[in-house]
């Protein structure tokens, strides 16, 4: 069985069809308005429409407020929600709860004891994503998708209790190391695949998902 694979931040009914037509599991919509690849509800209504049965609708969101929430479940309808902000262990559970959806958090890591902190979400989150931690001293950055990667042995010295995925940095020449180093079964990419912030390429779509299906799961490390 290949990795499976994510394609993040998505805008245009072109894009979802490069990446699911190449193989992509999950397809990301990105709800938070100071990114470059932030949708509205009523464009990512739109948008889901064009996304093919079997491949998972994500909804990207950043410490929503349940009013958000009640109105892209009713209006969206996505498979899973990925939480990247600041939300507790027990405001995730609430996010499950309210929404009825199941949930990954997102873990920024930069050191060994942020990969540590996952384990505080194992016993409320579906699944699990880790991100690269932007430094402090970073200008402008982005809960995600700001193109950078970490050490991924640190991920391979701790085994997560959950389903996870692999984010940060990756791209179409780096994702094969990625997952043979950290032992992902699943990646996601969204800077990586782009001709510019937020603009998808559909050839580095299908050069990236092709990349990380070439690393089977009996290559993973177990």
């Amino acid at each position: 069985m290949s990795v499976q694979v994510k394609i993040c931040g998505l805008k245009t009914e072109e894009a979802i069809s490069a990446a699911a037509a190449a193989g992509a599991s999950y397809i990301g919509f990105v709800f938070f308005e100071r990114s470059p690849r932030a949708v509205t509800l009523s464009e990512a209504m739109k948008l889901r429409r064009a996304v093919p049965e079997g491949v998972w609708v994500v909804a990207l969101l950043v410490d929503p407020e349940n009013a958000f929430l009640d109105e892209l479940v009713t209006y969206v309808h996505p498979d899973l929600i990925q939480l990247h902000g600041a939300e507790s262990p027990e405001r995730v559970a609430e996010i499950k709860a309210r929404t009825r959806i199941p949930v990954m958090k997102a873990i920024p890591v930069a050191g060994p004891e942020d990969v540590e902190k996952a384990a505080l979400y194992e016993g409320h989150a579906d699944m699990l994503l880790f991100d690269a931690k932007p430094p402090k001293t970073m200008t402008g950055a982005l809960p995600g998708g700001n193109g950078l990667a970490f050490d991924w042995e640190l991920i391979a010295t701790r085994k997560p209790q959950k389903p996870w995925m692999l984010s940060g940095g990756l791209d179409a020449e780096n994702v094969a190391e990625a997952i043979r180093i950290a032992g992902a079964g699943t990646v996601d990419v969204s800077s990586g695949v782009e001709q510019s912030p937020g603009e998808k390429d559909a050839e580095k779509i299908r050069a990236f998902i092709a990349a990380a299906k070439g690393a089977t799961v009996s290559k993973v490390k177990e």
